[in-house]
Order: structure tokens, then sequence, then C-alpha cells
């Protein structure tokens, strides 16, 4: 199976030599198996760790049932449906006002 992946890869291809090759196998012709399987790898490993956010960072989501999930601020996502969501954001100056009324009482995760 490797050696039709080698042809469709490296049969076909024609570069010139002012063509750089940043991060990919050398193409030649004599690719082993273990190279082809080693860049597998990598390619795998490295789109694994594009799709995961960094550890802190906020991310959004739709979820199965069509509600908004925030991921990155707990252990858990926070999930609203839309509208839900749109009247939590129309309190945004009544909650950043009642957060520095309240500020002593409240407290902060670090």
């Amino acid at each position: 199976m490797l050696g039709a992946w080698r042809h469709l890869l490296y049969g076909t291809i024609r570069l010139s030599s002012s063509v750089p090759l940043h991060g990919m196998l050398s193409l030649n012709l004599m690719a082993s198996e273990e190279e082809l399987k080693a860049e597998i790898a990598r390619l795998r490993a490295e789109n694994e760790a594009l799709q995961k956010p960094a550890r802190g960072q906020m991310s959004l989501k739709v979820s199965e049932k069509g509600a908004l999930s925030v991921y990155g601020l707990g252990r858990f996502p926070v999930t609203l449906y839309r509208e839900q969501w749109e009247k939590l954001l129309g309190m945004a100056d009544e909650i950043r006002a009642f957060i520095q009324e309240n500020d002593r009482m409240l407290k902060k995760k670090e």
C-alpha cells in the first residue's frame, strides 16, 4: 500500500531546485517506508496539537443541540442557548457594577 502512496507522493512531483522544502521529507524517489510512517506520525501529532486550544485559552463551540458553549473558564464548559447569551450580554454593565459593589465578598480564583 505504501508503494502506491510513494508513487502518488513522489512519482509526479516536479520541483525546481530553488523551491524550499521546510519541514518536509526530502523528495527523493527512495523514501523508505519507515520515513513515510514517521512523517505520517509527525503530521498526526501536529494536527492534534493544533486542534486543541492552549491551556487557559478560551474557545467557542456550537453544541449538538445548537447551544453556544464557552470552554476554558473552568473544568466544564458554560453552555447557554442564543437567547440566554443575548440576555446575559445585555446585562454586561449591570454585572460589572455588581462585581465592583460586591468586590470584598466575591472570591477570586487564581
